[in-house]
């Protein structure tokens, strides 16, 4: 299916590695001309021929930074994928045990961040009648006692998309979520991360854990979603061909949420 993203121009943030790193190299093969944003810039982000900025969306000043950017390099903004973000501390830590600045680094991270980049890109992406696609997370839909801040916080993004719909739909400005379940990705997969640290704290490896992951949480699929699953579902929703997907959040998570 041809997309019809020919020089269409896009920013995906977060776009280093695992989701993001995905979604640039998905959009690059449709043709769009894409600017990948990301804190550390990596080897793999460069190869994939799209042009690279290092900048922290955290900041207040990241995100004028990069539309800033974007506009320079691009000449305007067509799609805008806010996929920026993670878990910032010890995946077990109960209520009680999250400070007052963890709470505030998860919304500056995966809530705040899109925020301001939307605020500063939403005058060329009315000109355009772009599209804004927000990578939010199905813990958004079903926060738990496990990175409740990073669920809450997901949870403020998925409604910030359903309320931009509709307020700027009607303009032309597109705006649509994607929540995926676990994505084999470092999240997962490294050591350090929630995953490491969650078998670590079950008593069994990363590599016997991991594979007992799907089923664990109920993934009728019995397998990780994979990045570039979620990064076809991020083209198709930048196309024409989903122009009437306004406000909607897209599933992609092996069946593991089961509400309706």
């Amino acid at each position: 299916m041809d997309l019809n993203l020919t020089n269409k121009t896009a920013v995906v943030t977060g776009a280093g590695r695992g989701i993001g790193l995905a979604i640039v190299r998905a959009l690059v093969a449709e043709g769009a001309r894409v600017l990948g944003a990301t804190r550390t810039i990596t080897d793999e982000l460069r190869a994939t021929g799209a042009t690279v900025l290092a900048v922290d969306l955290e900041t207040e000043t990241g995100a004028a930074q990069l539309v800033n950017a974007a506009t320079e390099v691009l000449g305007g903004l067509d799609i805008l994928v806010n996929n920026v973000g993670g878990a910032n501390h010890n995946a077990l830590a109960g209520f009680l045990d999250i400070e007052d600045e963890t709470w505030q680094r998860s919304f500056d991270l995966n809530f705040y961040s899109a925020v301001r980049t939307i605020r500063a890109a939403l005058p060329s992406l009315l000109e355009r009648s772009g599209t804004v696609i927000n990578v939010s997370s199905i813990v958004g839909r079903a926060p738990g006692a496990a990175v409740t801040d990073y669920g809450v916080s997901k949870a403020a993004l998925t409604a910030l998309g359903k309320a931009l719909a509709e307020q700027f739909g009607p303009q032309g400005v597109r705006v649509n979520t994607i929540s995926p379940g676990p994505v084999r990705t470092a999240f997962w997969e490294s050591p350090t991360g929630p995953g490491g640290k969650i078998a670590a704290a079950n008593g069994v490896s990363l590599a016997e854990f991991l594979p007992n992951l799907p089923t664990a949480v109920g993934m009728t699929t019995g397998r990780l979603v994979e990045a570039d699953e979620v990064a076809a579902a991020v083209a198709f929703l930048a196309s024409d061909r989903a122009r009437s997907m306004v406000g909607a959040d897209l599933i992609i998570d092996g069946g593991a949420l089961k509400t309706v």
